[in-house]
């Protein structure tokens, strides 16, 4: 770099010529990539490309979410934990950077966001499917939610093909019955298109694992990094409750849904119960 223009010095060799040859742009097609920020409102709102870039982005890690979450259930199918430990690691990282993104969406004030709500319709979060299905995978499940996506097929079938298989819960206790942990059939047997929920019966296998965490140390690893994703997941849904708290405050969803309301009634929600409560239980 020269003292006297501030210029960084330009290394000879670096191409210049991508004539025939793939670019960083090509790679990620951002041609079109950076195409797809296509604000409605009229005049144009300031304020609606952060909007839209907020969503898009965060549809891209739902992806990879959901990429991610899909590996991990087919390593422990395939009795490879460490891999599944490995994918949900990633998954932990992916969901704190899903978090903070609230806070970029939060500076838009109330006001500023009315000016342009309007011209989004019946558009709305509670329509990606991508959050549906990462739901799914992790255990909450609802059928009536197929519905939503009647007129885009290819969501639908998503949904319903995740719908149908088994969640990556239910494929950890699977795993832990093939260990010799026990897991009762009331469990390994249960209807897997419903919810997830609780099966006290299944408390003092956890118990069992946690108080002796020498001896099976890493089925005591997995059980807490789900703990860890539950928790990542359910920071991620306060953050969304209080964002939209801040912004639209208790005003219906544009979807149709309830806002605010709804999105509170989803912290009582969980993937993984037994993990919490055999917390009561350890040490007494």
């Amino acid at each position: 770099m020269s003292a006297d223009d501030n210029t960084r010095a330009f290394d000879e060799g670096i191409v210049t010529d991508f004539s025939s040859r793939m670019s960083y742009g090509s790679y990620l097609a951002l041609d079109e990539l950076l195409a797809l920020q296509r604000p409605v409102s009229e005049p144009e709102h300031h304020d609606e490309l952060l909007f839209i870039i907020q969503h898009q982005t965060s549809e891209l890690w739902l992806k990879l979410l959901l990429h991610e979450l899909r590996s991990a259930r087919a390593s422990l199918q395939a009795d490879d934990i460490g891999t599944a430990l490995k994918r949900i690691a990633r998954v932990k990282h992916i969901q704190e950077t899903l978090t903070q993104q609230w806070s970029v969406l939060a500076t838009l004030t109330p006001t500023e966001y009315s000016e342009f709500r309007g011209f989004l319709a019946n558009s709305s979060g509670f329509q990606s499917h991508q959050y549906r299905a990462v739901e799914f995978i992790l255990g909450n499940k609802n059928e009536r939610m197929l519905s939503v996506f009647d007129s885009d097929p290819a969501a639908r079938a998503v949904l319903a093909s995740l719908l149908a298989e088994p969640s990556l819960y239910d494929e950890f206790l699977r795993y832990l019955a093939r260990l010799g942990f026990g897991v009762p059939d009331s469990v390994l047997s249960r209807d897997v298109t419903k919810a997830y929920v609780m099966h006290p019966e299944l408390v003092p296998v956890f118990r069992e694992i946690y108080e002796s965490a020498t001896e099976n140390w890493r089925v005591y690893e997995a059980c807490e990094e789900l703990v860890d994703l539950e928790d990542n997941f359910q920071f991620w849904r306060f953050r969304h409750l209080r964002t939209v708290q801040r912004t639209i405050g208790m005003k219906s969803g544009t979807g149709g849904s309830s806002g605010a309301g709804f999105l509170e009634r989803a912290l009582s929600l969980t993937f993984f119960p037994e993990l919490f409560a055999v917390r009561t239980e350890i040490g007494t």
